[in-house]
């Protein structure tokens, strides 16, 4: 089997870190490194791990976010793949095995997800990876669908979610890593976005499974932290990456999801905040396009194969 690292990036997740850890001691196959990057917690998550042997823990003196977080290790990573997991996601024990032997399988891939399911019921999915919509939308695929493996063959989707992901350290590190600006949300797209853009692939695992609680430290999917980090780096992720005519052509369907989530966002009560992600993710805008025209000017990926990628249903549903 090949050498991998796996990183959880922690912040105050309390008990859940304990429960990831013991999962993690149950793989049958055993990664190289475990390294939990703690953003600076003040609970009891990181006293309760410190004895476990065989964890590395890494304190940052501040909260970096998941995508910093991340690239702390990433940068000094020297193993030929790196796992990430959420402290909220319970590998199954063969979790590793089926990522690493999928990683064998499409020797040109550079990044495989996993079967989330729910962890509070098990009949549901939390998503099988990424999808990403021509108007700039994202959200994982079969997300609230049943839990029913339809293949036990890998498939190729958009991105996997990095909260339980398997990628290839050189081709991520060559990258640059996640973009430190996301701070939390859409930065695995923005990853995966990168990723096809650079000409690779992506695999949804179907073995691989993981249960999900899902945004555990953050208030859940609906909190003024989960929408105003999404909703911003969702411009971000689409200046930097829609190549070439593809970004002209679909833009007016790009504004038009902006408008409507201004629309939506008000009338539950949460203007002033999705305003606010409007709003800087206008103000980062400048830098954005900076890095768009590196992205873009090392592109391999022909646009076709870019448009071939994206969900172009005419009403975006999961």
């Amino acid at each position: 089997m090949k050498d991998v690292t796996v990183v959880i990036v922690n912040w105050n997740s309390g008990k859940l870190l304990a429960k990831c850890l013991r999962h993690l001691a149950m793989q049958t196959v055993r990664p190289n490194k475990i390294v939990v990057v703690d953003n600076c917690s003040s609970d009891e998550s990181i006293p309760m791990v410190e004895q476990i042997d065989g964890v590395d823990i890494l304190r940052m003196q501040s909260n970096l976010g998941f995508a910093a977080g991340n690239n702390y290790l990433l940068k000094q990573c020297d193993t030929e793949f790196i796992a990430l997991l959420n402290p909220d996601a319970f590998p199954a024990p063969t979790w590793l095995e089926k990522l690493l032997a999928a990683a064998e399988q499409f020797p040109d891939a550079a990044s495989f997800g996993s079967r989330q399911i729910c962890h509070g019921n098990t009949d549901i999915l939390d998503g099988t990876g990424d999808s990403y919509h021509m108007s700039g939308l994202v959200w994982r695929m079969g997300y609230g669908a049943p839990n029913r493996a339809h293949s036990t063959k890998p498939y190729e989707i958009f991105s996997p979610c990095a909260a339980a992901a398997l990628y290839r350290t050189r081709i991520v590190q060559e990258l640059g890593g996640f973009d430190d600006d996301f701070f939390c949300y859409v930065e695995d797209v923005d990853m995966g976005f990168r990723l096809r853009l650079a000409g690779h692939t992506c695999y949804s695992v179907p073995e691989a499974v993981v249960r999900h609680v899902g945004s555990a430290t953050t208030g859940g999917s609906r909190s003024d932290f989960s929408v105003y980090f999404g909703h911003r780096n969702l411009v971000w992720a689409y200046v930097k990456n829609m190549p070439g005519v593809l970004f002209w052509l679909l833009l007016p369907l790009h504004l038009a999801l902006n408008l409507l989530s201004i629309a939506i966002f008000a009338m539950r009560g949460q203007g002033k905040l999705i305003l606010r992600a409007k709003r800087d993710s206008l103000y980062g805008l400048r830098q954005a396009w900076a890095k768009r025209k590196l992205i873009q000017s090392q592109r391999v990926a022909r646009t076709w194969s870019i448009w071939l990628s994206l969900d172009k249903q005419l009403i975006p549903r999961r």
